[in-house]
């Protein structure tokens, strides 16, 4: 069992507050959701659990495993084993994919890492996401459509197997059919890993195939209100405006 915890959490940048006292609590095998307006701080609430230095944290504390990791860097994050599925995944010219994933799979693994069984994996991996094998040897998201590039994001994840994930907006840009490859991918990696999951999306048809245990609405840069699932139904029964209006603080 593995638990994330963020405490009373206040994050700035450029003297602009954007998480104000924020907390909040996942466990192995929990699918949790933030869902609110643009501009609360979901997305940078993902950035500062992995350790995004642009952003300056005033107070509070994030713990993982009972280990406080507030000032970890992020590839200390990541040997922990959390994992960040990008909004907008960047292109790395003269890096190809493959290289990327062995490499922190021999960091991961150290005397474990089998090469073998490695290509193994990557290729059995991107036959699951119906990637082209080729993708593997290109420059990292170089040339890539949207979509690509968040199967990508996929296909690093079911390699590095983390036990923490974070998938920020991860819909976006999908076609129908992409999409439902790519929640099929996270729901068969949530019952084979158990992992702990953070999921932002402003879509709810996502949210039909990965469906949340913990909803939350985001709002004034701290959670207003959790609930199930019966809460999305409120979202689009009231609107965000009003329920963070009678939320406000």
């Amino acid at each position: 069992m593995h638990t994330l915890k963020i405490e009373n959490l206040t994050v700035k940048i450029d003297k602009k507050i954007i998480l104000n006292k924020f907390n909040l609590v996942i466990n192995s095998g929990e699918i949790h959701t933030i869902l609110g307006p643009n501009g609360v701080g979901k997305s940078t609430l993902l950035k500062v659990i992995m350790g995004d230095k642009n952003y300056k944290i005033k107070s509070g504390k994030i713990i993982y495993d009972n280990q406080d990791i507030t000032l970890l860097e992020t590839d200390e994050r990541a040997k922990l084993g959390l994992f960040l599925a990008f909004q907008m995944p960047i292109s790395i010219e003269g890096v190809t994919n493959a290289e990327l994933l062995r490499t922190a799979m021999h960091n991961k693994e150290d005397k474990n890492f089998k090469l073998l069984e490695f290509i193994r994996n990557v290729n059995r991996e991107c036959d699951k996401l119906k990637m082209d094998k080729e993708m593997i040897h290109r420059s990292i998201n170089v040339g890539f459509s949207g979509g690509e590039r968040k199967k990508n994001e996929i296909l690093q994840m079911n390699i590095l197997k983390p036990s923490m994930i974070f998938l920020d907006e991860i819909d976006s840009g999908l076609d129908i059919d992409s999409l439902k490859i790519v929640g099929e991918a996270i729901n068969n990696y949530i019952k084979s890993e158990n992992p702990g999951v953070l999921l932002i999306t402003h879509y709810e048809r996502l949210l039909d195939t990965v469906e949340p245990t913990h909803v939350h609405i985001m709002g004034y840069g701290h959670i207003i209100k959790s609930g199930d699932r019966n809460l999305i139904n409120e979202i689009e029964e009231k609107g965000y405006e009003q329920i963070t209006m009678n939320s406000n603080e």
